[in-house]
């Protein structure tokens, strides 16, 4: 391509992600999340993207006691990685994470299928766990505290992260990994634009 598709990085993001939902591709919101932990170790892992704008950024929930969790609250920056196989693509996006509003987690939350609320209750996330029957067992003893159509409130460590871009770039693969590349960091109020070489 001769120039940006577009001008504000969302719009771009925007179209892609239409193009790979519609396209039939399995979890198209599949992301690569890298943190960093205290001793300086990067970590990678996917989670799904269920939420995102130009002023919130891009948005996951998780359980904020597991390791991704405590490594967000101590170093906030972060990076995310979208990889389209079959439609030549990748967007790389880096960024600052923040929790979302209270509202926020609990509107996505109940939303979710009772037994997903309950799991998120039942696992204590990236801690050792005894056995699969000491988990099962876990999710036994909530299921009869909540019965079919009980309310179940959010856990406290529950909830969603917003990772605001400082940088996005768009990734378009090319005949003899001759590929075109477009980043956009992000500016005052705006963002520069800058084509990379592959």
């Amino acid at each position: 391509m001769e120039q940006p598709l577009f001008e504000d990085p969302f719009e771009w993001f925007d179209a892609w992600y239409d193009e790979a939902k519609a396209a039939g591709m399995t979890d198209p919101n599949a992301m690569t999340l890298a943190t960093v932990g205290a001793d300086g170790m990067p970590s990678a892992r996917v989670v799904l993207l269920k939420e995102h704008d130009a002023e919130q950024g891009f948005v996951f929930y998780t359980n904020l006691e597991s390791q991704k969790g405590t490594e967000l609250r101590a170093h906030p920056k972060v990076s995310l990685s979208f990889f389209w196989r079959d439609m030549g693509r990748q967007i790389r996006i880096e960024g600052k994470a923040s929790q979302v509003p209270d509202e926020q987690a609990d509107a996505y939350y109940a939303s979710r299928p009772r037994l997903s609320r309950i799991g998120a209750w039942a696992s204590s996330q990236s801690r050792p766990l005894e056995s699969r029957q000491t988990l099962a067992d876990r999710v036994a003893e909530l299921e009869a505290q909540y019965p079919e159509g009980a309310d179940i409130p959010r856990p406290p460590h529950w909830s969603g992260v917003a990772v605001v871009p400082t940088r996005i770039e768009f990734w378009q693969a090319g005949d003899f990994r001759l590929h075109d590349r477009f980043t956009f960091q992000r500016s005052g109020d705006g963002w520069t634009i800058t084509r990379l070489n592959p």
